[in-house]
């Protein structure tokens, strides 16, 4: 059975009845073409679902009949991906795999050895807006009910600090001899997973990171790109975490 799809909303319908309109409206009225009788999903993204049927059909916007609503808890444990930052494309495809394999929340990292800076000003702006744009799409793809949230970028400092306030942490380097399934893994709180950039972390960038209490692993013998890299673990963590297998 097919899930329908999914459209982000700032807030549910609070009656039997509501309207679809705004970009995701004229989305669905014109570029999805839906027609009356059909079934939707819409997601606040803090794990509110409004079941819904098409009713009325306008240029930009749709009429709906709901006809149930559930909301579903926080993932535990919530998995925050710290991406380092990653040249043109290969940035927002990280995210994208990330978030269709289950991330909940994404922290840009400024890391030494990245290529991307991400500088104060509009440049940056720019390039963090897309990554957020990205996570959305990407989250209504998957038809998740909980959006990730994309911070803003951190330094290597403020992300040890992070390391060290959450439950758990885990590197990926390729020199680790320690294995994804081999980390004591918690069932609630922050679990950290960071990925490097392109160049690799830096040898002070891991010391302070596996200080902090972070655990360096490997996925395996293969060392794999820093846009795919985060989408492998995300999902071992999920099979390890049993974090799959919810259904809206």
């Amino acid at each position: 059975m097919s899930t329908a799809p999914l459209f982000l909303v700032d807030a549910l319908p609070r009656g039997n009845t509501g309207v679809l309109d705004g970009p995701e409206g004229r989305h669905a009225a014109t570029g999805k073409r839906l027609r009356p009788g059909e079934g939707r999903l819409l997601a606040d993204g803090r794990g509110g679902l409004a079941h819904a049927v098409v009713g009325d059909v306008a240029k930009d916007a749709l009429g709906l009949r709901v006809v149930g609503r559930s909301l579903l808890p926080p993932p535990a444990p919530r998995v925050v991906l710290a991406q380092a930052l990653v040249t043109g494309e290969r940035g927002e495809l990280a995210v994208e795999l990330a978030t269709e394999a289950g991330v909940d929340a994404v922290v840009p990292w400024r890391a030494a050895r990245c290529v991307a800076r991400w500088e104060a000003g509009p440049r940056g702006d720019k390039a963090l807006s897309r990554w957020r744009s990205t996570v959305r799409e990407a989250a209504k793809q998957a038809r998740r009910p909980w959006l990730p949230v994309v911070e803003e970028p951190v330094t290597t400092a403020a992300l040890v600090g992070l390391v060290a306030a959450g439950a758990a942490g885990v590197v990926l380097h390729e020199s680790a001899e320690a294995g994804i399934a081999d980390v004591a893994l918690p069932a609630d709180g922050d679990l950290l997973l960071v990925v490097g950039p392109e160049g690799g972390i830096a040898h002070d960038e891991l010391d302070a990171l596996v200080g902090a209490g972070a655990r360096a692993v490997r996925l395996g013998p293969e060392v794999l790109r820093a846009s795919t890299a985060a989408a492998v673990a995300l999902g071992a963590l999920g099979v390890l975490t049993g974090r799959w297998g919810r259904v809206p």
